[in-house]
């Protein structure tokens, strides 16, 4: 039955492979050097545009304005050096009730170090001032390979995509090395729950091994710029830049995400074999690596086949409107900047030309409602239109009996009626979740550091209260636990301190 449901998945992708339906680029604004766009997760018509120097800008209602300007702590400038900058930001999935969103920037000053760090809304923006420092992971001298992807997973972690120091055949030995935080993917739960002001998920693979940095997620990647997950399936797909010979597209399946994979630089590049200077190329047998779902030369192949110097990941088509692009993964390359396409049930047999190209093409981008969107560097920022239709299937027709589709994203806020209260009296404390449908009755604890307080059901309206007990300055936070439909979350920390009672004088 596998085979017969992947027969037909390999037939519908290549009945439609050999010429795109048209499709066209709508410019929805242009902006000084962009380098990623997403919008926000309640509403896919306020889109956010990154440029590279430390501006947000916000596009709703057919006017622009500015989000958020942290250029001062990204440093450029005027000009970023090689790849440096503000490379991606990823609002959180509750951000319309926490106004929370998070930044990857390499910084131009200083040490050139890579910094993901929390803003958070006030009103209709986010002020520098409220820029918290998260995670900073210290670069080389060299100043490309910055990696730069923010994305949240289907289980409501973030993930982060990092380069392996620079320069030429992994000369800093990162990529191989658990050791280091370079050339990897990482998984934080941004929410601070003990020393780090972040938590380090349940799963990451190597939490537990001694000396390994307990952020990674996957590791042996030389520059993935871009990564991306499936609305749909939850997969995860990355762009990894190759050196000299191959450009890769790596794929790991939900729900293991591909956590623990070995991605094999600089052992390997693509399929091909690497410089393999990292230590352990040497003992570790070509089947360690996960290799690329699909890779190309640099070489033009002819034939109209896929070439170019730096590939650009992209995401599953998944959006109205898109034609035979919908379940197709389309990605591009800067050198090229030629669309391209391909169905992941038969990648190398289905790749092909959506018969466009944009200049200087830096990013994909993808909104709330699943429409794409493509960036240029020279400004202009656009949104892909098509026909109606769709002959691509979508993943679940070929997965193996037992498989379960990730969860939904879930979001869980918190919010006491007063940051001070006096000692020894109750505190009040609401919480909600979102989405709300179908959660009524689902249980919600109250956390005080690791200890729990209580468990309460949501309401009809999806929210609970609970009155914990004020000795002394606490933080608090709140958890939903997973559902049939919905993956488990935790909200941000609350602190709230006692205050003694006033004496009157007489």
């Amino acid at each position: 039955m596998i085979r017969l449901l992947a027969a037909i998945a390999i037939s519908a992708c290549l009945a439609g492979a050999a010429s795109a339906q048209a499709l066209t680029l709508q410019q929805v604004g242009s902006f000084a050097e962009p380098i990623y766009v997403t919008s926000d997760p309640g509403n896919a018509n306020r889109l956010f545009v990154v440029e590279r120097q430390g501006r947000i800008i916000e596009v709703a209602g057919g006017t622009t304005s500015v989000f958020s300007d942290i250029s001062s702590a990204v440093g450029c400038g005027g000009e970023c050096s090689g790849e440096r900058g503000l490379l991606s930001i990823a609002l959180a999935p509750d951000f319309d009730l926490s106004g929370r969103l998070f930044v990857y920037y390499g910084e131009d000053e200083g040490t050139g170090a890579i910094h993901v760090a929390e803003l958070v809304a006030s009103g209709t923006s986010a002020p520098a001032s409220s820029l918290r420092n998260l995670l900073t992971i210290e670069h080389p001298g060299d100043d490309n390979h910055y990696g730069g992807q923010l994305q949240f997973g289907p289980e409501g972690n973030l993930f982060i995509s990092t380069g392996d120091g620079g320069g030429a055949d992994d000369e800093h030995h990162n990529a191989q090395k658990l050791s280091s935080p370079l050339g990897k993917i990482l998984r934080i739960d941004p929410d601070k729950a003990g020393p780090l002001p972040y938590t380090i998920p349940a799963g990451n693979p190597y939490a537990s091994v001694p000396g390994a940095s307990p952020e990674i997620w996957s590791y042996g990647l030389r520059n993935p710029f871009r990564l991306s997950f499936d609305r749909v399936s939850g997969d995860l797909w990355i762009g990894d830049v190759g050196q000299s010979k191959r450009e890769e597209l790596d794929y790991a399946a939900a729900p293991s995400l591909g956590a623990g994979a070995n991605y094999g630089w600089n052992c390997r590049e693509g399929r091909l074999a690497g410089p393999g200077t990292d230590a352990g190329c040497s003992v570790l047998p070509a089947g360690a690596f996960a290799e690329p779902l699909f890779d190309y030369p640099h070489t033009d192949p002819g034939n109209g086949s896929a070439f170019g110097c730096a590939v650009i990941g992209g995401y599953v088509a998944r959006g109205p409107g898109l034609g035979d692009l919908y379940g197709r993964y389309l990605y591009g390359d800067v050198c090229t900047g030629v669309l391209r396409s391909f169905c992941p049930a038969a990648a190398g047999t289905t790749d092909r030309s959506e018969g466009m190209a944009v200049n200087n093409l830096n990013s994909f981008g993808e909104d709330a409602s699943g429409r794409l969107y493509a960036v240029s560097g020279d400004g202009p920022v656009y949104r892909l239109l098509g026909p109606g239709g769709a002959t691509c299937p979508t993943p679940e027709s070929t997965n193996p009996p037992g498989y379960k589709p990730a969860l939904s994203p879930s979001s869980i806020a918190i919010r006491a009626v007063s940051r001070r209260v006096l000692r020894h009296r109750r505190a009040l404390i609401t919480a909600w979740v979102t989405p709300c449908k179908g959660r009524r009755g689902d249980a919600v604890t109250l956390w005080r550091g690791r200890a729990k307080l209580g468990t309460r059901l949501l309401d009809r309206a999806c929210s609970v209260r609970f009155r914990p007990r004020i000795d002394r300055r606490t933080g608090f936070r709140v958890s939903v636990a997973a559902s049939e439909t919905y993956a488990s979350a935790f909200s941000r920390t609350v602190t709230i301190k006692p205050r003694h009672r006033l004496h009157r004088r007489h």
